[in-house]
């Protein structure tokens, strides 16, 4: 059995560097060791948060988290759409949902579905809830089907339950809460 005090420093520092090599966390270009993400608050109209998302690269997919308090119980619609804006009251400014692949809304829908479709975030009668959920073949950067492009990209929720099959927004009603990921 080798014993490390008898290692000459050159090969002392190898056998750090090698330990080093295989534990370290994956870099991301800006040097923090993360893996890369997105996050936003979603605000309603008012300005008052009311959820807050968070969105990891997972492999070849990504892995979108919402967490929300303060809202009504019942189940809301949730879509991650094409543009970084939110502008109240009604934020259409956030574009149309997240579809790269020009495809119809709604996992029902043959047509379908949008990489911007999420399920419905389901709020409980103590006004929480969450969802999560791994859009697949989808990158947060570069590529064809990268989230955050040029104009950046936001995550809407709607006043109603998405049916999951109606073009274009699966007739989950008014944007009630936008955020913008960054």
């Amino acid at each position: 059995m080798n014993d490390v005090r008898w290692m000459g420093p050159v090969a002392l520092a190898a056998l750090l560097a090698a330990c080093t090599a295989t534990t370290a966390p994956e870099a991301r270009p800006d040097g923090t060791g993360q893996a890369p993400g997105a996050s936003a608050e979603i605000k309603e109209p008012s300005g008052r948060t009311v959820a807050r998302a968070r969105i990891d690269q997972a492999g070849d997919g990504l892995r979108v988290r919402i967490d929300a308090a303060g809202l009504a119980p019942g189940a809301y619609g949730a879509h991650l759409h094409a543009v970084g804006r939110c502008d109240p009251p009604a934020f259409a400014s956030a574009g149309p949902h997240w579809n790269p692949s020009g495809r119809q809304h709604g996992k029902d829908n043959p047509q379908g579905m949008h990489l911007g479709d999420l399920p419905n975030l389901m709020v409980g009668t103590d006004r929480r809830g969450s969802l999560e959920y791994t859009v697949p073949a989808a990158s947060l950067t570069g590529g064809g089907s990268a989230l955050l492009d040029a104009d950046g990209a936001a995550i809407v929720l709607h006043a109603q339950a998405d049916d999951y099959r109606t073009d274009p927004s699966g007739n989950s009603g008014a944007r009630i809460a936008c955020g913008v990921l960054g």
